[in-house]
This record gives structure tokens, C-alpha cells and sequence, in this order.
């Protein structure tokens, strides 16, 4: 029987790679999105497209029912994927800033998750995927909403994996450095709704540094690799028959996740807040 996996985020960058790469190899793919109009784009290039919105738990719920009642009530795999930024400084970061980001990307993928479980446990196997970044292995200036959401994925993904070491079902993360997305214009609207800049006591700090990294499109990262690199990072880990519990993108990502581990703290800080 062919093969289903739902993946989020599919509107563009990762996700819609993700699922082009996997319909590609055979699999169904439903390839969700957060917009009514992105979801009808997919469909008109072929997919199952239902419309999830991690910060709208109803659709969550709505979403996976599309999915299971197309495939009969199973599901082989979940790659959890949507996700955005708030960049700024850590103390002009409004607590309810911080609330929103992990509602979309923690509190809703872990909802999809818990949701997708007792389906992959009835059928008896079945593979999450989180999509997880180098910033959920160190942190980085103005990035602090990011990384503390990605810490926090990191953190769930390997208790699941714990967890569930006594059924089939396997827990496994991807870890991406700069991988070509729109990360960056999308986060704008939203270091534009949260971040006080021009009142904060960083004020000089963000005219000199971060509103130019932001604002300014300086072309591909020389460390940059496309999409379809993480998808195909996703289709091995769905494929081999052990899967790895981290997939590691792009060479900063194996250059920190090394640098994690044979480094002590204050030499690590020193070289990342030097990037």
C-alpha cells in the first residue's frame, strides 16, 4: 500500500520542498498550509492539501480528521514543520510575544503530535519528525523567541523518544542551519508588531545591526543550501529501517553540534557571539 505522510508549513521553503520530494519518491502526501489560498494552489498542483494553523487548535483538529478519513484512519508519518520568528533582544521581548511563538511553534505541534499518536499506536508503527534548527542546539543574539522554542522542541522530541522506546513508533528531529526559506521577510510583520526598538536601551545596537541583517537582503548565506536538502534528510529518515534520533543540515549545523560537545560554555559564547 502506498505509503501517507502529513507535512505543515507546505506554503513554501521546507515544507513545500519536503512534499514534492516525498510525492516524488511515491508517498501520499498531504501537504498542509496555514491559508485557505496556499491550501488551494497545492491542490490545483495535485495534493491533498488540508488547511492546519497551529495557532488555530480547531483547524488542528479539523486537519487530521481530513487526513485520516482520506487514508482510512492511518497515517506512516507526521513531519511537523511550520514555524516563524520574532527577532529582537530578549528583554524588549513582550511576555505575550513569547506566548504567541510557542503557541505556534510548541504548544500546536505538540497538540498535532498528541493527536497523531493513538493513530500510529493502533496501527502499530509510524515516524513524527520535528523540524528543528542549529539555533535548537546553541542560542544566538536577537534570535532568544526562536531558540527558547526550538530548546523547547528539543526538549519534548526527546522525551518522546524516551518514552517511547517500548513501541514502534520513532521520534526523530531534523537540525537545519541557513537553508534557503523566507524566514527572514516573514518575521518582519512581526518584529514590527512586538518589538519596541526605538524605546529600547539597544536602540544604536539594532540601528547598527539588526534592522540591516533584517531589512536588508544580502543574498544567500555562503554556508546556504536549498530545501530539498532537509528533504532529503526527511525522506532517509523515513526510509532506512533504524532512523537516527537528530539529522543534521548544512555544515554550521555539524560545526556546532561538534563545538557543543567538546567546548566548555564561555569559550562556546564567545564564538557565537562573534556570528
Amino acid at each position: 500500500m502506498q505509503k501517507t505522510i502529513l507535512i505543515t508549513g507546505c506554503s513554501s521553503g521546507i515544507g513545500y520542498a519536503c512534499a514534492q520530494v516525498m510525492r516524488e519518491a511515491g508517498w501520499r502526501v498531504f501537504a498542509s498550509c496555514r491559508k485557505s489560498e496556499d491550501c488551494a494552489r497545492l491542490q490545483a498542483e495535485g495534493f491533498d492539501s488540508p488547511l492546519i494553523d497551529y495557532e488555530l487548535p480547531e483547524t488542528i483538529t479539523s486537519g487530521l480528521q481530513e487526513v485520516l478519513a482520506a487514508t482510512g484512519g492511518t497515517l506512516d508519518a507526521l513531519f511537523n514543520n511550520g514555524a516563524y520568528a520574532i527577532p529582537g533582544a530578549v528583554e524588549d521581548l513582550p511576555p505575550q510575544a513569547l506566548a504567541t511563538i510557542f503557541q505556534a511553534n510548541v504548544v500546536g505541534w505538540h497538540d498535532l503530535t498528541r493527536q497523531v499518536i493513538p493513530v500510529m499506536r493502533a496501527q502499530g508503527h509510524g515516524r513524527i519528525v520535528n523540524n528543528s534548527s542549529v539555533l535548537g542546539l546553541v542560542a544566538a543574539r536577537w534570535r532568544g523567541a526562536y531558540v527558547a522554542s526550538k530548546f523547547a522542541l528539543e526538549g519534548l522530541t526527546d522525551v518522546l523518544r524516551l518514552e517511547m522506546r517500548d513501541t514502534r513508533l520513532k521520534f526523530i528531529l531534523i537540525e537545519p542551519g541557513p537553508v534557503t526559506s523566507k524566514i527572514r521577510v516573514n518575521s518582519i510583520p512581526h518584529f514590527e508588531r512586538w518589538i519596541n526598538w526605538e524605546g529600547s536601551a539597544r536602540a544604536e545596537h539594532y540601528r547598527r545591526g539588526l534592522l540591516k541583517r533584517l531589512y536588508e537582503d544580502r543574498g544567500p548565506d555562503p554556508f546556504e543550501l536549498p530545501a530539498t536538502a532537509v528533504a532529503e534528510k526527511l525522506l532517509r529518515a523515513l526510509s532506512v529501517k533504524n532512523p537516527k534520533p537528530r539529522y543534521y543540515v548544512t555544515t554550521p549545523t555539524y560545526l556546532m553540534g561538534f563545538l557543543r560537545r567538546i567546548l566548555p560554555t564561555r569559550l562556546l559564547d564567545k564564538i557565537v557571539a562573534s556570528i
